[in-house]
């Protein structure tokens, strides 16, 4: 008998804080979240002119655009390092604070190269004030981080890059 009343109030407890939980989302819309919506294939093949106009293969950029409507961000990672033959490519998105935190994954690097891809991810929950961007990157090392910081009050769109000259990177550049 004493083990039913143990094992209802550890349900009764783990309702309570579930409802805790979804009262706070209601309560609060602006909750951040996010994800990746699209990726490129493989760009280290492209060999035609349109490559002139485009961001040099020596760049790692970050592009933004924030709706003051919808609250909503969007962000486009331009030559993002990974695997030539990646089974996905995935993200995890969170906020500490001020702080947007986008840890970049792929799952199973099935070749023996890499390459670089453009991003697209989407986040929700955005108010107009300043956030520092942060990306973690799986083929970026010991070279410059891609950290910056936004003010949606006075820029809601921008950019911003960061040189990178290990492979994959500055492949096709003539640019040192």
């Amino acid at each position: 008998m004493k083990t039913n009343i143990n094992l209802l109030m550890i349900f009764v407890l783990i309702a309570f804080i579930c409802a805790t939980c979804e009262k706070e989302k209601e309560n609060n819309p602006n909750l951040l979240s996010g994800q990746l919506i699209d990726y490129s294939t493989c760009k280290n093949d492209l060999k035609s002119a349109s490559l002139l106009t485009e961001t040099p293969d020596s760049l790692s950029c970050i592009e933004y655009s924030f709706n003051t409507e919808s609250n909503k961000l969007t962000l486009k990672h331009i030559n993002a390092g990974f695997n030539c033959c990646p089974e996905s490519l995935y993200c995890n998105i969170s906020s500490d604070g001020d702080t947007i935190v986008i840890r970049e994954f792929e799952a199973n690097a099935l070749c023996h190269c890499n390459c670089l891809y453009d991003l697209d991810f989407e986040l929700s929950g955005i108010e107009t004030k300043d956030y520092h961007i942060k990306f973690i990157e799986p083929y970026a090392e010991e070279q410059a981080e891609i950290y910056f910081t936004i003010d949606l009050n006075t820029s809601p769109a921008g950019s911003y890059c960061v040189t990178r000259k290990q492979y994959p990177w500055g492949v096709n550049s003539t640019i040192n």
